[in-house]
């Protein structure tokens, strides 16, 4: 069976419409990329969700739902189209830094700062799990790092691909330690600049 073809801009008005009446509280939008699909959910307050390729799309909405609202709804949104447009050129190696606005509701507490931290590591540097605990004022809590960059709810925004072992090797990545090679060669990654605090 196949849907009218004005089936999407039906979708869009009925979409709008829940948002502009307060019955949609995070939209998802996904965006096809050079590694595979991307979903990405937004609320108002900003960018709260990027699920990687291979990611099970329906555990992440049932996770919005849960967590933030379950008026949670594939729908167009002004800040999925910016992270859409930003991811675009990131990909295409014309954007060095997001500006898109987050919602950080999903991290909370030691997480929250070691993703802080994870967030200032600069395109195209790479940092070590003890470099940004360290960073995040706890030179100990090098497993939480690694924790905190496992269940990053923004990666690639926030990018933990950025994180390396202390040894140099890739270490984990929620993509896979392929899809993490492709993103440090993309930006050409080399050493986090400056000294750690």
């Amino acid at each position: 069976m196949t849907c009218p073809p004005d089936f999407a801009a039906a979708r869009d008005r009925l979409a709008a419409r829940a948002r502009d009446e307060g019955l949609l509280d995070v939209a998802v939008g996904e965006l096809d990329g050079p590694l595979g699909s991307v979903l990405v959910a937004a609320t108002d307050a900003g960018v709260v969700r990027v699920a990687l390729p291979g990611a099970d799309g329906d555990a992440v909405l049932r996770e919005l739902a849960d967590a933030i609202s379950p008026r949670v709804m594939r729908a167009p949104h002004p800040l999925l189209e910016r992270a859409r447009r930003e991811l675009d050129a990131y990909f295409a190696g014309r954007l060095r830094a997001f500006t898109v606005p987050l919602d950080r509701r999903l991290s909370s507490g030691f997480r929250r700062v070691a993703l802080d931290a994870v967030a200032a590591i600069p395109y195209g540097a790479t940092a070590s799990y003890a470099e940004v605990a360290a960073r995040a004022g706890r030179p100990r809590a090098v497993r939480a790092v690694g924790g905190a960059c496992a269940t990053n709810p923004i990666p690639l925004i926030v990018p933990c691909h950025r994180v390396l072992r202390s040894d140099g090797a890739v270490g984990g990545y929620g993509g896979g330690a392929d899809m993490k090679r492709a993103l440090l060669a993309l930006e050409g990654a080399g050493g986090w600049p400056g000294p750690s605090r």
